[in-house]
């Protein structure tokens, strides 16, 4: 039994080895203050242009996603809101500064990438979640 036993053990090893896909990294990140956009370049050639708004209600932050699953808080009134500093963070994110003194957003590389890819879901969502409150953007 013990020799089953170790075979299978290595057997159940060699399936670890699957490498973990690799998220798109930025390679060049500029902030556009009057059109109050961020412009992210990937290295998969991919540029997008990701709102000041659309950031800040998707902030990474606690003060946004809550604690725990299903406490996710949607901002109001961010219509109008803008990025005024854009700071790096080692070599894997971006701390994000708002105009309205949100700063604890720390944006990796892997969620900016997710921001870009589920755009459109995610602007849909924010948009039901206002109405459905009876908030505005502002």
């Amino acid at each position: 039994m013990a020799g089953l036993h170790g075979h299978d053990h290595e057997h159940d090893h060699g399936h670890s080895h699957t490498p973990a896909p690799v998220a798109p990294w930025p390679v060049d990140i500029r902030l556009k203050r009057s059109a109050r956009v961020l412009e992210v370049t990937f290295d998969d050639g991919n540029h997008v242009r990701l709102g000041a708004e659309y950031l800040r209600v998707e902030s990474p932050s606690a003060e946004v996603q809550g604690h725990g699953p299903g406490q996710k808080k949607v901002p109001a009134g961010k219509r109008n809101v803008a990025i005024v500093d854009v700071q790096p963070v080692g070599n894997y994110a971006v701390r994000l500064v708002f105009d309205d003194g949100h700063s604890t957003g720390i944006y990796g590389w892997g969620y900016l990438a997710e921001l870009a890819r589920e755009h459109d879901r995610r602007w849909e969502t924010y948009l039901d979640t206002l109405a459905a409150a009876g908030q505005s953007r502002g």
